[in-house]
């Protein structure tokens, strides 16, 4: 039989959990050694490596496409070029689109094990997609300014797209179109005024990525959709913490002439509403043992921090600020130790109690 290969913290946590079962007689020692012979650590994490490469290689690719655009020769067969119709480019950028999605699925279905080169075809559909729309838009645009219309469009393009293909890399530009549709609807709405429904951008978003997490968490019950059920929660739970982060530092101003005229000490209480968020989400992930809520909630408790040591007390001892913070932490952390050994020291008395009453 193969053995599995697995990273060095999965190998460490199936060696704790072997050895807890050992010790508490779940299994003997025969079925321990052997379960423990059934698996080995990588040696080099070959699978990141591709997927880091990768990114790293459509990066290249997009900078080299922006240093050609830029070059003077391109730039003028590009003058050339602006008699094309519109309706032409967005034909055309179909064409490729459609090539690229065609070459990624049946790449998926010959090479499954393929699984970054597979998405980077994909994601060059998206971005020939993403063309397609943008000039089908200039096609039949009667100059209302009403270009949401285009992210609204987008979002179903991708939904369909990334349910057909089963991928999360589609899913996620249909997530981030429905955010731009969202803010560039509310803008157009109020005829891009500062606020809409006396909320600045930054507290709009608060709602829809409060909004995006809660759909994440419900697609749990959707087959076809529990496929997305991390990707929506990540990325809603990301423009909530964005967006609460942003309120801590601008408060809800729609604009920075009216920013500027309030010290940033009179907008503490959205930093005290971030901590008391981040808090949540930490008790909420180490209650029901979500780790993406989790660590949201400890990234941002952090970010705040460090955000407001660097409003209210660059001009102090930042030794003594963090020495502060630290010793709180060092607080907060033995109550929760003690609180936890409590709660660890009834559990072992009632297993006691379990296997005397079984023995009898």
């Amino acid at each position: 039989m193969a053995k599995l290969n697995l990273d060095k913290q999965e190998a460490e946590f199936l060696n704790n959990t072997i050895s807890h079962w050992q010790e508490n007689g779940i299994i003997d020692d025969n079925t321990a050694q052997k379960l423990s012979d059934s698996y080995e650590i990588k040696q080099f994490d070959w699978r990141r490596l591709a997927q880091y490469s990768f990114w790293i290689a459509l990066a290249c690719g997009l900078i080299a496409f922006a240093s050609l655009v830029v070059d003077d020769a391109v730039l003028k067969l590009l003058e050339r070029l602006s008699d094309t119709p519109d309706i032409l480019i967005s034909v055309i950028s179909a064409v490729f689109a459609s090539i690229f999605y065609y070459h990624g699925q049946k790449r998926k279905q010959t090479h499954p094990e393929r699984i970054f080169s597979n998405e980077a075809s994909l994601f060059a559909g998206v971005l020939f997609t993403a063309s397609c729309i943008a000039f089908l838009g200039k096609v039949f645009d009667k100059g209302s300014g009403h270009f949401s219309i285009l992210f609204l469009i987008s979002v179903f393009v991708y939904a369909i797209l990334a349910l057909k293909f089963k991928s999360r890399l589609i899913w996620a530009f249909a997530l981030i179109s429905l955010g731009s549709w969202f803010g560039t609807e509310t803008g157009y709405q109020t005829n891009w005024g500062d606020y809409f429904l006396r909320m600045n951008y930054p507290l709009r978003f608060v709602f829809f990525g409060a909004f995006l997490a809660g759909c994440g968490l419900l697609m749990s019950r959707h087959k076809q959709l529990e496929l997305f059920r991390n990707l929506t929660y990540i990325i809603g739970l990301f423009y909530l913490f964005i967006s609460l982060w942003l309120l801590s530092i601008f408060g809800n101003f729609g604009n920075l002439e009216d920013w500027f005229k309030v010290k940033q000490v009179d907008l503490f209480y959205w930093s005290i509403i971030l901590a008391l968020v981040c808090g949540a989400f930490i008790y909420w992930g180490l209650k029901k043992k979500d780790a993406i809520a989790r660590e949201f909630g400890i990234t941002f408790l952090l970010i705040n921090i460090y955000t407001r040591y660097f409003e209210y007390f660059w001009g102090y001892n930042k030794a003594i600020f963090f020495c502060i913070l630290a010793v709180s932490f060092w607080l907060i952390g033995r109550k929760a130790e003690k609180i936890w050994n409590i709660e660890f020291s009834k559990g072992n008395k009632k297993a006691t109690l379990a296997d005397g009453s079984e023995k009898s």
